[in-house]
């Protein structure tokens, strides 16, 4: 027989297997082999060592969303940013706030951020705090409206990380809102209240106005009292004290004012009290005696109310100065027999919500300047067409928004609490009866 010759690289040639070198069949044993447990194939170990690799490639950490990875070092997981951006708002929001947008940055610093109106591309302008670690827009963003924000940051390292969101605030439908005088950094009279003019009718009460907080420097008790249910206002018992400081907090930013309304608004608003002056107009004898700080000023003769038409007693507060208005009686009521129509009425001063005026006044002779009625419910001064120094000029200049106005001895009734803001002719125990809190 001819040998065959083999190398380690030459394998011998394949032959049939003798009967006892077949495998068996399942289940039968090879007679003369004792029986033994079936082992697991063992894989060699460079095919171990390749499906690992391949294991740690499919399943490795690679860079964290919005980090980087310059690939120089290996593992892409070990050179994502170290930065984590947050932004307030979630993606795809439809009720976020208007007042609590913002971005954060934890690990890094920001190095841009851009807020734009979604629909129309409009830029929000904003600013990044000093140290890097939180941006603001600058502006209170609009209800109802699609925004955009793209917020960039850096680490330590200079890895570089990326977040964006698009969302939409509340609607003005699912919201409420309070328009409110006085204005934040003004100087006002003792008389000023805090008012607040809601756009929806508001029916949680109690929630909504303890989370408005009205204080004054003064120290003086300050309560809040509803006026239907969309009109809230504050004061103290007496008027507020002369050079006193007033802070209002408003924090109604997602309380429930009713069914299906949120609020939206948080801020922080404060204003001065100015010089105590009160003005007391005297019906019988057609006079106004002005007290500053407790003292007689002046005194002034005026025209007041007529007889078919008399001006409102009680308390009234000045809640608008204009240099020149017209007043036209139509708009107040009043049928054409009676009406007026004057175009161009000098230092006019709003006294209530339904028409009544402390102004100048040029079309009357001086004769009835403290001695008679001829208005059809105002308070008239002396003034003149075209400028000078006149009694009404005088006392323009010398009032503040906030000035209380007392009007006696008319024939008319007192103007309601709510007429302006003339919550002064409401006793203590009365305004306090009207508080939800």
């Amino acid at each position: 027989m001819e040998q065959l010759m083999t190398s380690p690289h030459t394998p011998a040639p394949e032959r049939p297997l003798l009967p006892h070198e077949l495998p068996p069949s399942a289940g039968q044993q090879v007679p003369g082999r004792p029986r033994h447990r079936r082992t697991r194939r063992v894989l060699p170990l460079a095919a171990l060592l390749a499906a690992g690799a391949l294991t740690l490639s499919a399943c490795g950490d690679g860079p964290s969303a919005g980090g980087s990875d310059d690939g120089k070092n290996g593992a892409g997981a070990a050179h994502s940013s170290d930065a984590r951006i947050k932004i307030s708002s979630r993606d795809g929001a439809t009720n976020a706030s208007i007042n609590d947008t913002g971005v954060k940055v934890t690990g890094g610093k920001l190095t841009d951020v851009k807020l734009t109106e979604a629909d129309s591309g409009k830029d929000v302008a904003g600013a990044i705090s000093p140290d890097g670690s939180s941006w603001k827009p600058g502006v209170q963003l609009e209800r109802g409206t699609k925004y955009k924000i793209v917020a960039n940051a850096k680490d330590a390292k200079g890895r570089s990380a990326t977040e964006n969101t698009t969302f939409t605030t509340v609607s003005s439908a699912d919201s409420f809102i309070g328009s409110y005088t006085p204005d934040d950094g003004k100087t006002v009279g003792v008389g000023m209240p805090v008012s607040f003019n809601f756009d929806k009718a508001i029916s949680n009460k109690k929630d909504v106005q303890s989370h408005i907080k009205v204080s004054s420097s003064s120290g003086q008790e300050v309560v809040g009292h509803w006026f239907g249910a969309q009109r809230l206002d504050f004061r103290p018992e007496d008027y507020w004290k002369a050079g006193s400081k007033i802070t209002m907090k408003i924090d109604l930013d997602g309380v429930k004012g009713g069914q299906g309304i949120t609020g939206v608004q948080s801020k922080t608003v404060s204003f001065t009290i100015g010089r105590s002056q009160v003005s007391t107009v005297d019906m019988n004898t057609q006079t106004m005696t002005v007290k500053r700080d407790g003292k007689t000023y002046k005194s002034i003769p005026i025209s007041g109310g007529s007889s078919e038409h008399p001006t409102y007693n009680g308390q009234m507060v000045i809640s608008e100065k204009l240099e020149k208005t017209r007043m036209d009686g139509s708009t107040v009521g009043f049928d054409k027999r009676n009406s007026y129509d004057i175009k161009d009425v000098p230092h006019a001063m709003r006294l209530s919500s339904s028409g009544t005026f402390i102004h100048g006044n040029y079309w009357g002779p001086s004769s009835v300047f403290g001695n008679s009625g001829t208005s059809h419910g105002c308070v008239g001064l002396r003034d003149n067409k075209g400028g000078g120094d006149t009694p009404g000029k005088w006392f323009f200049n010398e009032s503040l928004v906030g000035d209380v106005v007392v009007v006696k001895n008319s024939d008319e009734r007192t103007v309601t609490p709510d007429n302006g803001l003339n919550g002064w002719n409401l006793p203590w125990a009365e305004w306090k009866a009207g508080s939800a809190s």
